[in-house]
């Protein structure tokens, strides 16, 4: 079974920011595949489901970001997942651009809060990760506030058409594996 984790934060306050891409990507991912994620189980609202003949859990972790590690870590524990092979993570990157999508393997946490706490919390950085660029900060933005900030109209039109490159992206990583997804890309 694939774990999805897309990273965020609860509440409706976070709704629609920089930070919470990893959700509407989540969202979009179920919408497309007929998946409910509103069961709240390992500190997450999670929903099982089938992606391209393969068994999935999504998952949106309800500890904030910067504690994502606590719910990624109950989900793996629990199904027994080994992180290499079964965990993908979705979340927002400000060093790409608005929209863009990076697909990686591996990797460190590159200053990402969330990233940071799941690395922590599962003593590996080795998982998949589809970062989605939600643009550089502007000078003399404090960098809490940018990420937590909306998009504008146009930029979240970009996120809108992000959020199924990544469900895209996503049914080639489980069909043809990863390397596949980063050369359609990257």
């Amino acid at each position: 079974m694939k774990v999805i984790a897309g990273l965020g934060n609860p509440t409706d306050q976070y709704r629609g920011t920089r930070h919470n891409v990893g959700f509407a990507a989540i969202d979009k991912i179920a919408e497309m595949n007929h998946i409910s994620v509103e069961t709240y189980k390992h500190k997450a609202l999670c929903g099982k489901g089938i992606i391209r003949g393969e068994k999935v859990l999504l998952m949106k972790p309800m500890t904030f970001m910067n504690n994502s590690g606590e719910a990624v870590r109950a989900v793996m524990d629990f199904y027994k997942a080994s992180p290499n092979d079964e965990l993908i993570v979705i979340y927002d990157d400000i060093n790409l651009e608005v929209g863009k999508l990076r697909i990686r393997a591996k990797g460190s946490a590159g200053g990402h809060n969330g990233i940071k706490s799941i690395i922590a919390h599962l003593g590996t950085d080795q998982f998949k990760r589809i970062r989605i660029g939600v643009g550089e900060k502007p000078a003399g933005y404090d960098l809490a506030d940018y990420v937590l900030g909306h998009f504008d109209k146009a930029d979240q039109a970009q996120i809108e058409e992000a959020t199924k490159d990544v469900a895209d992206a996503l049914n080639i990583m489980i069909e043809n594996g990863i390397n596949a997804a980063m050369n359609q890309y990257n």
